[in-house]
């Protein structure tokens, strides 16, 4: 029973130290909520090419196959990004677990901590790499449709704007 008499004031020593790791916790959470919902739009938007009500009757277009192929590549890298960010937040929870182990029981483990959070924070990289790919190939790809009446107010516009 000796290993596991606590001091007070170590637990509220390892309280003070999860708290930078459970805040860090919160922005990942934020990054996958965001990249869930990225995720969610690129299979809705591939559904909506390949379950259209003729689609069996019509093949898709060239314009439609490069769409469908850039979603594709854009749900890879948001999957990616989710997996990186997620591997991220398990290592942040055993960095905080480690750090009331190791105030609880009295042991070292510094080398633990140090080595699995630079395991986190490369993950959180890996992960903020592939969103930042995802958001580059989607703004590079993106395809905005003006029906006639907006084309034409469109073109008014920017013949307005040149002068």
């Amino acid at each position: 029973m000796g290993a596991f008499a606590v001091d007070v004031a170590d637990i509220g020593h390892a309280i003070q130290l999860a708290l930078a790791p459970v805040f860090l916790l919160t922005g990942i959470a934020a990054m996958l909520g965001v990249m869930t919902g990225r995720l969610a739009r690129i299979i809705d938007r591939g559904r909506q090419l390949t379950e259209g009500a003729d689609h069996e009757e019509r093949p898709m277009t060239a314009l439609q196959a490069r769409e469908f192929a850039s979603l594709d590549r854009r749900r890879h890298l948001a999957s990616s990004a989710i997996t990186a960010f997620t591997f991220s937040a398990l290592l942040v929870c055993a960095v905080i677990a480690a750090l009331f182990l190791g105030a609880l029981m009295a042991l070292d483990f510094r080398w633990f901590i140090g080595v699995v959070f630079t395991v986190a924070m490369v993950m959180l990289i890996v992960g903020l790499a592939y969103f930042l790919r995802e958001v580059q190939l989607a703004t590079t790809t993106i395809r905005i449709r003006f029906s006639t009446g907006r084309q034409a107010s469109h073109d008014a516009l920017e013949r307005e704007r040149r002068g």
